[in-house]
Order: C-alpha cells, then structure tokens, then sequence
C-alpha cells in the first residue's frame, strides 16, 4: 500500500511539475510571442510572389471582402478576359509561392503589404499622368503624422497592448486577456443569444474583418479564427519583430476604418474622410490642432470640437449606419460617456473633457460637394475612362476610380493641353480675330455670342497596325463628347461617303466585266438598267487599257448637272435641293469639280445612280416588278409597305390614346369626326360593340343636341352601322377617320393598360385589312408605294457598305438627301473613314489604351499590352488612292484651300494634305396646305472639316452651335478650316516626325519603369 501511495505520489508531482512548466510555457508565450515570431516569420518568409512574363493561368485572385472589391481585385479575372477578348494580350502576371498559394487555398487571407490608399491613375503616351483618383482622399501619411492624442484614444477604445515596446515579437493579433474574456462569454451568448459581450478582437483582426471577410463582418467562430490567423501571420512578414508592423497596424486603421456611406460622397472609409463627410473637418486642421497645446480658450474650443468628432467616428465604427445615419444622439451619448471614462484612464484632462462635453456634435447638412470639374480640360481624359468602362465592363466612373488600375493612353499631353487652351479662349472676340476667325462665312464678332459655339478637334497617328488617338478635345464645359457622343448633321461630308461607295461600285463594275469582250460588254450595256452598269460596259469596250486606276479616273470625270429645278421622288415624296453657290445651277461638271466645290446637285444625281444601281442588283428586276402588273413580287412589297406605314400610324395614335380611360378615348375619338349621326354611329358602334340602344342613343343625342333623333331613328343608325356589317377599312371611311386608329381605341377599351408591344401584335391582321385598298388601286398608284420599297432596300445595301467604313449608325434615312448630310454621322466616325483612305483602304483598330496596370505591388498584378492587330481591307486600295488624290484637291484648289501650306517637315517642304468639308444647318419646317412653308426653326447648325496630314495623321475639327440660336450663325466649313489653320502651331510639334517619335516606336513608360522583374517581392 505504501508502495503503490508513493508511486501515486511521484506521477501526481511529475505531472503537476509539467502542467506548471507547460503553464509557465504559455505564460511567458502570451508575454513574449517569441515561439510564434521564430515559427510564423519562418513560415510568411516563404509566401512572396514574382512578376513573370506571360499570363498566369493558375492565378489566385480573392472571391470575397469588401477591400477586395473596391479595388477590383474580385473583378480581375473578368477584366482581364473582356480584354484579352478584345485586341490585348496578359504580358506579365503574379505567380505567387507554393507557401502562399496553400495557405489561399485552405481559406487563409493573401499575404502581402497591402494599400491603404489606391485607385485609378491615366497616363499620356509618354508616361506623364493625366488623372489620378486615391481613396480615401484624406490620410496620415505616416506613424509620426498621427497625433498621440488619437493614437492614445484609439488604443484605450480597441487595443490598449499593440504599442507596448516590452516585447518586440509580440503577435500584435491577439490581446490574450480580451480573448479570454469573450471566450469566457461565449456559453453566455449561447443560452441568451444577442446579448452583449466583451470584443476580443484587435486592430489587426478588426483590418481582416472588414478588408477580407464576407460583407466586412465576423459570421462565426471560424470566421475569427480565419482573421487571427491571417493577422498573426502578416505580421511576421518582415521577420521576428513587430514593432514597425504594430506602428502601420495603427496607421492603416486609422486610414481605412469603414464609417458607412453617404449619399453624394460614396464610401466613407478613414478617418479623414470621416471627419470631411460627416462634419466638414479637414483632417490637416484636426490633425494640427489636435497635436498642439490650447494657447487661449477659442484654441480649446477647436481642440474640444476636433476631438469630439475624433472620438465618436472611433466609436460610430462599432454600428457606422447606426451611430451615424440612424441615431445621431445616441452617438452623442455615447461620446460623452467615453469623454469621462477617457479622462479618468488619464487619456485626456480634465479641461479638455469638460470642454468636450459642453459641445454637440454638428453634423454637416449636406454631403461636401466633389471638386468642381473642368470638363474642357478633361474631356480627353473622361472620354478614354469611359471607353475603359466599356473595355472592361465596370458599371460606373466612380466603381472605376476606386480600382487599383494605371491605364497608358496614347494621348500625347502636351498637344493635347495647347490645344485646349486655345479652344477654351475662342470666345473671346478678340483672341477669334487674332485666329483669323472673322469675317465672311466666319464668325461675325459684333452680333453672335462667341460662347455659344463648341469647338471639337480629334487628331489620329496612323501606325503600322493601329491608330493612335493624339488628340481629343472641345471647349464643351460639359460632360458630353460631342466627338462620339452626338448624332450631328455634318452636311457636306457626305458627298464622301456617297462617293466612296459610288467608286467601289464602279470597282466591283471593274471586277465584274474588264475581262469580257467587246461584243459581251456591248450586250451588258444594252440589257442593263442603271447607269452604272451602262457607263462601266461602255467605257470597258471603248478602253484599250482597262485599268482599274484608269477607270476609277474616268468615274470621277463622269459629269452631272446641278440644275436646282428638277423633283425627285425619293424618301416617301417629291422632293427638290439647292446648291449652296446659285452660280453652280447652270453648269454640268464632272465629280471632281462637284467634289472640290461641295456642290449639292450633282451628287443627288449621283445618290440616284447608286441606289439604281442597288435596285438593279436585287433578287428581281425592279423594271419588271414595276411594269409587269402580275408579277408575284408586287404583292410582297404591297404588303410590307401597309405593314410598316400601319405600323407608324399606329405608333403614332398610340401615344396619344396610351394614358386616357376607355371614356375618354371615345370622347377625344369622336370629336376628331365632323359630329354627323352616321359617323358618330360607326365610331360608338364598333368601339363598343357590346353596348345596347340605350346607351347607343345617349351618346348620340349628347353630342347632336339639334338632331332632332327619335327612338325608330337611334334604332335604325344602331342596325345599320354594326361593327359587323362593314370591313374595317370602310368603317374608317366612313367615319373619316383612319381605320387603325378606330381599332386601337375599341382595342384599348378591352385592355386599357396594353403596352405598345402588344398593340402592334395585335394588329398585324387590321394593318392589312385597313391598306385593302392599295392592293385593288391602280398600277401607277401601287408602284408608287413599291418604289419606296424599293428604294428602301437600296439604302439598306448602301448602309451595309458605309457600316464597313465605320459609319455609326444603324440605318440611313431612304432618301437622295443622304448624300448631302440627312442621315447624320459624327466626327469621330467621320475621321476613321479618312484614316481608312489614308490608309490604303485598310480599315485599322483605332487604340486609345495601349496599356493596363492592374493592381501593382499585389499578389494579384497583371500588366496587358496591346497584342497582335490585324486591319481588315474595306476599300480598294485604287479606291483609297482615288480618294486621297479628290481630298488633296479640296485642300489646294477647293473648298479648304486655306488650310495648304499650314504644316510643314523639317526642311521646310509643305506637308501635302486633304480633306473635305461639310456645313449642316438643321432645321425644324412645317408646312401647311399645298405644301407652303409656315415655319422653320433651327435646331443647331455645324460646320465640319475632315482631314489627313501626310501619311501618319488624320482627324477632323468641328464647330456646333445648339438651339434656336443656331439662327444668329452663318458661319460655314470655312470656319474649321479656319481653325485648322490656327492651331497649325499647336500641332506642329506632333506633326513634324523629327521632333516626336512616330506611332510605331514605343516609349519607356512608367508601369515599364516601376517594376523589378526578377527579384520576389511581399508588396513592398
């Protein structure tokens, strides 16, 4: 027995020797970290990662935290396939550690030097910045920009140990007494859920949690495992000791706390920010007053304010929308009771706490207004950010510039800011005169408002595969790029797409017939029906060469008349023009001199020729459809033309019946008929057919009270004019109104809240019926309609053809008057079919971004380039070459002659250019009985001068004025053209290749810069 007692005895004391050891172990490991600091610095020196070239295909990027999603870093993988999709290639990726990666996979935060500060930054060509966003705006910059006062408050509130300096390997994640007690709690807050607990977090795990957890927010006990683990490692990343981490851990607290959102500001996150959106406080000022001792009461005051406001951000981080947004006093409350417990912990003194607690906190009333924008210094800038909206699928500007992006442009910084400053003092009558932009067909400074006017200058560099956006610019102190933003009539500029699609057609004449015979070609002459073909068989049988260059020369001497007096029917009607000069409408020129003198006539006759010509090229011989009156495709067109004109009839009474009650439709109904007892018959009975005599009768006798109507009178009318007894075609004759539109109401009395859509699906069958006459009309009634159809589809082979030279819309308007500016374009697209011309009828990608450095000095970066680019031939090189020698003879002999000579090389050579102008006067015409004029409004007038410069630039330069006041204007293209010359010297830094460097050569930029390639990096 004694025996077996001091056995018993030995172990119990070994044991107790060993639970003491282990205890004293734990003690002095809580004390000290120093088995923590040797294992987990071990363990983070191997988690770096290394910028490698080429794309990454086992790229690790974070799925959830709100951080993650400011910056972008979640949207990565899809910017970089929207990308890659598009014309760039990944040229450099992160490839982080196996340690790393492992420690990602199993669910541990990414380990590296992470951004209090980041966001959007544009580069120029040359590497110079543009634009630049940071958020949070307002931050200390460093540990000794902090004032202690705050430091000493926020370690009082949230982690009183992270400064101690007794042991520089402590694990700054833990507060072992914190932890401890909120351990302790924990069966507390299973048996009374939502009961109140001490925090055992620090300001480390409290960054995890909200940068890194899903929502920002702890959701369990593996949650805040998660955050401690990934803190506790993140501190060791610079070796054993922390001491210079704990310093940043106060510092990145301090400037990225989330503090709620504001409406009108954003994201609140910081307390700088803080202090700006909720109380106007600058952090510079807080900051200054906050660190420096009260000299006399007003300094107290401000101290005081500054430190309330300091203390309840600290505190509203617990419930930001609450404390903030929700309960203002109860923030209030609470701030007061801290101010107390504060002074006692001897935090701050007394004077400074009853100062304090005599104040309110004064939220400011309005969210602070963003910087005021000059939107003509940024126009270029904003218009590449929302091109890059685009490119990589980001919904908004602001999303954007919270994204931790540096995107290269290929502006070129310096012209583009001359150019501006001369765009923004154009208003000045003064500095117009000096530009030379007075007088004749200019501007008339003594009676137009100059500012009034919008200038827009775009300018390109053709490169071996791409163009170069160099320039974009306007004086429109509004966010709209009026470049590609606008739908603008840019009048004569037309004549250049009508007569690039007139030479490829005489190109695909050339193709189609040069190699016949002469007695093949006379028979395609004699069996053609458009003038074209004729032309082009003739003058293949009479050529002896039959060069394409030959043939495309002799299109161009092809002449028209501009006699003003002839009607066209095109467009749904007759139609007449007028040139510009009266002196052109007796003369008969060939397509150079219409060309160089923009003369309107001649090419409506030309726009004639071509839509002939695509007429002829259709599925049936439009002579035939037209003179052969059982020809099956008559019906087709027939039909179609009732479908589409009922279809606008109908969209039209749409909208005005679509927000009237069943009562009120019929009321506004019958009043658009003379008020006669047959036509009030039909109009009530077949809207409300269901109804009996009774009601038939009172609504007649209301509105023909001198009727005299008896019962056997309302009977009879009531029988008579069912809705049964009539097509619908004749019930609309007979109530002298249009047939669709007596059907939409009596459609709209059964379903009163039917939306267009299902109108018109409900009408296909009546848009027939009520066009039944058309089918029984005469020939020459019902070619009129199938010419219009005819015409129709011409224009939609014609839009196809200007689509491939980068016109940008999607139709043309089906009318002769397209070749003089009907349809519309914009100057960008305008300038793009130039560079297409200048470039040998290559269409080439037009690149504003030729770089994107996504998320530099992180696990996550990426750097994308532009990869290979292929232009894709939409024009004949011969055509190209025929265009380019037209427009250097508008620029020496035409219309734009006093822009030759304004660019010159560095030997002083005249730099041989081209272009064509374009006036567009926009107005608003009503027309009364008999076709006269009753009024003409302007809508906005435009003048537009689309040019190349040698053979590497292009571009154009537009002048707009908005409105009624269009009116006040006469300018015409002499006024960009004008212009053009002006800014010569602006230009000419760019333009002279011995100065810049040319489109094909890259530069040094600062991404290429920034980045060490080799060397494995943590994010420092």
């Amino acid at each position: 027995m004694t025996r077996v007692w001091w056995r018993r005895a030995i172990w119990g004391l070994a044991f107790a020797a060993t639970a003491a050891g282990v205890g004293y172990a734990a003690r002095e490991e809580m004390n000290t970290s120093r088995l923590q600091a040797r294992l987990l610095s071990a363990y983070a020196r191997d988690m770096t990662y290394t910028l490698r070239e080429g794309p990454n295909p086992a790229a690790r990027t974070p799925t959830q935290g709100p951080y993650n999603e400011r910056l972008g870093y979640i949207g990565l993988p899809s910017y970089l396939k929207s990308l890659t999709d598009d014309m760039y290639t990944i040229e450099m990726q992160a490839q982080i550690s196996p340690k790393l990666d492992s420690f990602m996979a199993a669910g541990g935060f990414p380990i590296y030097h992470e951004k209090t500060r980041a966001g959007f930054t544009l580069l120029d060509r040359s590497g110079a910045t543009m634009f630049s966003a940071r958020y949070p705006e307002r931050t200390f910059t460093s540990f000794e920009d902090v004032p202690p006062l705050v430091a000493k408050t926020l370690l009082f509130i949230e982690n009183r140990e992270l400064l101690n300096e007794d042991e520089p390997r402590r694990n700054p994640a833990v507060e072992w007494d914190r932890f401890a007690g909120a351990v302790l709690m924990l069966p507390v807050q299973w048996l009374k859920p939502g009961s109140r607990s001490p925090g055992g977090s620090t300001l480390a795990t409290q960054i995890e949690k909200y940068r890194h957890s899903p929502d920002g927010q702890t959701t369990g006990v593996t949650e805040k495992l998660r955050q401690m683990l990934s803190a506790s490692v993140r501190a060791y990343l610079d070796g054993e000791e922390t001491g210079a981490h704990r310093r940043r851990i106060l510092v990145d607290y301090l400037n990225s706390t989330p503090l709620t959102a504001r409406a009108g500001f954003g994201e609140v996150n910081g307390l700088g920010d803080g202090l700006w959106a909720w109380f106007g406080t600058d952090l510079a000022i807080a900051e200054k007053v906050l660190s420096e001792e009260p000299a006399d009461a007003r300094a107290l005051q401000l101290k005081a304010l500054a430190y309330k406001q300091v203390l309840s951000l600290l505190l509203a981080q617990r419930r930001p929308s609450y404390y903030l947004i929700q309960d203002r006093q109860a923030l209030e409350r609470l701030a007061n009771s801290h101010l107390r417990v504060i002074q006692q912990a001897g935090v701050i003194d007394e004077t400074l706490r009853d100062a304090a607690l005599n104040l309110t906190l004064k939220f400011r009333d309005e969210p602070p207004q963003p910087q005021s924008a000059n939107f003509v210094e940024q126009k270029a800038t904003n218009a590449i950010r929302a091109r890059l909206l685009s490119m990589l699928g980001v919904p908004s500007l602001y999303q954007l510039d919270r994204t931790d992006l540096t995107a290269e442009s290929t502006l070129d910084a310096p012209t583009q800011q001359r150019v501006v400053e001369v765009l923004a003092k154009l208003n000045e009558p003064a500095f117009a005169a000096q530009m030379g932009l007075t007088g004749e067909r200019l501007l008339d400074v003594k009676n137009s408002d100059l500012s009034k006017i919008i200038y827009s200058v775009t300018l390109y560099e053709r490169g071996p595969d791409a163009n170069y956006l160099r320039v974009q610019a306007d004086n429109l102190d509004q966010p709209l790029d009026i470049n590609e933003g606008a739908k603008l009539d840019l009048g004569s500029t037309a004549k250049l797409r009508t007569l690039s699609t007139y030479l490829e057609i005489v190109a695909e004449l050339h193709t189609r017939y040069a190699h016949l015979p002469k007695d093949f070609l006379a028979d395609v002459e004699e069996e053609a029906s458009d003038n074209l073909t004729r032309w082009a068989a003739s003058w293949l049988a009479a050529s002896p060469g039959r060069g394409l260059g030959a043939m495309l020369d002799a299109a161009m001497e092809r002449r028209y008349s501009a006699n003003p007096g002839e009607a066209f029917f095109t467009g749904g009607g007759v139609h007449t023009f007028v040139n510009f000069n009266p002196k052109d409408n007796g003369s008969i020129m060939p397509l150079t001199e219409a060309l160089r003198n923009s003369v309107n006539l001649p090419f409506i006759r030309l726009m004639r020729d071509i839509v002939q010509f695509y007429m002829a090229e259709g599925g049936d011989d439009s002579t035939d459809i037209l003179h052969n009156p059982d020809h099956p495709a008559r019906q087709a067109y027939l039909a179609r033309f009732a479908d589409k004109e009922g279809s606008d009839f109908l969209n039209r009474f749409y909208s005005s019946y679509r927000k009237r009650t069943p009562d009120e439709a019929l009321t506004m109904l019958a009043a658009r008929s003379r008020p006669m007892p047959h036509r009030l018959s039909v109009i009530f009975r077949y809207v409300r057919p269901d109804a009996g005599v009774k009601e038939f009768g009172a609504f007649l006798r209301a509105r023909l009270p001198d009727a005299k109507l008896d019962d056997g009178d309302i009977a009879s009318l009531y029988s008579k004019y069912g809705p049964d007894k009539f097509p619908l075609n004749d019930l609309g004759y007979l109530a002298r109104v249009h047939p669709l539109e007596l059907w939409l109401v009596a459609y709209l009395q059964k379903h009163p809240d039917a939306k267009r859509h299902e109108a018109l699906e409900a009408s296909v069958q009546q848009r027939q019926e009520s066009y039944k006459w058309l089918f029984k009309k005469g020939q020459a009634a019902q070619n009129t309609r199938i010419r219009i159809g005819l015409e129709e589809e011409a224009f939609q082979r014609i839009t196809e053809q200007w689509r491939k030279l980068g016109y940008p819309f999607e139709t043309l308007v089906p009318s002769f008057a397209t070749a003089i500016g009907s349809s519309a374009d914009r100057p960008a697209a305008l300038a793009e079919l130039v560079g297409i011309i200048q470039n040998d009828g290559v269409r080439q990608p037009t690149v504003r971004v030729k770089k994107l450095h996504f998320a530099a000095g992180t696990p996550y970066e990426a750097i994308v380039g532009l990869g290979e680019m292929r232009g894709q031939r939409v024009m004949k090189p011969e055509v190209a070459s025929t265009l380019r020698k037209a427009l250097m003879d508008v620029a020496q002999n035409g219309t734009a002659k006093r822009v030759w000579g304004s660019f010159k090389d560095a030997s002083g050579q005249v730099i041989p250019m081209g272009g064509k102008t374009g006036t567009g006067d926009h107005r608003l015409d009503r027309y009364g009985p008999g076709g006269h004029l009753i009024e003409s409004r302007a809508v906005n007038r435009t003048a537009t001068f689309a040019f190349y410069i040698g053979d590497r630039f292009f571009g154009t330069m537009t002048a707009f004025v908005h409105g009624p006041e269009a009116d006040n204007y006469h300018f015409t293209s002499a006024l960009p053209a004008q212009l053009l010359k002006s800014i010569a010297p602006a230009l000419q830094p760019l333009i002279d290749p011995g100065v810049t460097k040319t489109a094909d050569k890259t530069t040094d930029t600062a991404s290429d810069r920034a980045t060490d390639r080799s060397k494995p990096r943590t994010g420092l």
